[in-house]
């Protein structure tokens, strides 16, 4: 049985499929990684796992349970955590605010002392020890994306879906990014995450979906998607870099 399974996931906008007619699946500790086009679905396709919109049509399960029409506090509590493009904090709460509302009301019941305590822990995790007493309006983009990260895992995920938390980042900080992901996977959570830079996503995930105008035109392997004639021509414009 799949971990994560979308079977015809289908979303219309008017007349529009952003999302049409897309199978995917995860197992169990995998890291997978959903490349294509600005407006070839990605995000769209976050919304309807995580339930942010319904979708038109088609079916998703989680651990062999169809939440395809749960509300998205019950998708939360079943242990799926995710990020949003733009951040969606909190600006004028703290830094360690941020994270342990997360902790209080995304994960199981605690008490305030012991969110923060356990939110203290997340920050440190992810690199932001220090800054815990900071608006959340005043640190970097870097560390924005950082704060999102550790306020997804407060709700205490298998899976965690992670979107764009590379984008306008510097080099280092991709690489920093990127030894972060590795660190939450080691930890055992499995991974879907959207992004456009190519070498990041191609060298940390196990498995690439690659999606075009809302429809799924190949999956696999990095190497197999990265030297797919479909690939290069439809999404990278002649070449992988």
């Amino acid at each position: 049985m799949p971990f994560l399974e979308g079977k015809k996931v289908t979303k219309y906008f008017g007349g529009l499929a952003a999302v049409d007619n897309v199978d995917f699946h995860l197992e169990p500790g995998e890291i997978v990684g959903i490349i294509g086009p600005n407006g070839a679905g990605k995000t769209t396709l976050f919304n309807l796992i995580s339930r942010a919109i319904p979708v038109t049509s088609g079916t998703v399960r989680f651990k062999g349970k169809d939440i395809t029409k749960m509300k998205i506090h019950e998708i939360c509590s079943l242990g799926i955590g995710r990020t949003f493009q733009d951040s969606k904090l909190f600006p004028k709460m703290t830094v360690l605010e941020n994270v342990q509302l997360g902790k209080m009301f995304g994960g199981a019941r605690i008490s305030a002392s012991k969110a923060r305590e356990q939110a203290m822990e997340l920050l440190e995790m992810v690199g932001l020890v220090g800054k815990e007493g900071l608006l959340a309006q005043d640190l970097t983009l870097a560390a924005q994306k950082r704060l999102g990260i550790a306020r997804a895992l407060a709700t205490e995920p298998e899976l965690l879906m992670l979107d764009e938390v590379m984008a306008g980042l510097t080099s280092t900080e991709v690489g920093e990014s990127l030894e972060l992901i590795k660190k939450i996977h080691s930890s055992g959570i499995t991974i879907l995450l959207i992004e456009h830079i190519m070498k990041a996503i191609m060298s940390i995930s196990q498995r690439i979906i690659v999606l075009h105008h809302g429809k799924k035109i190949t999956e696999g392997t990095p190497q197999a998607v990265s030297t797919s004639e479909t690939v290069i021509k439809i999404y990278l414009g002649g070449h992988l870099c």
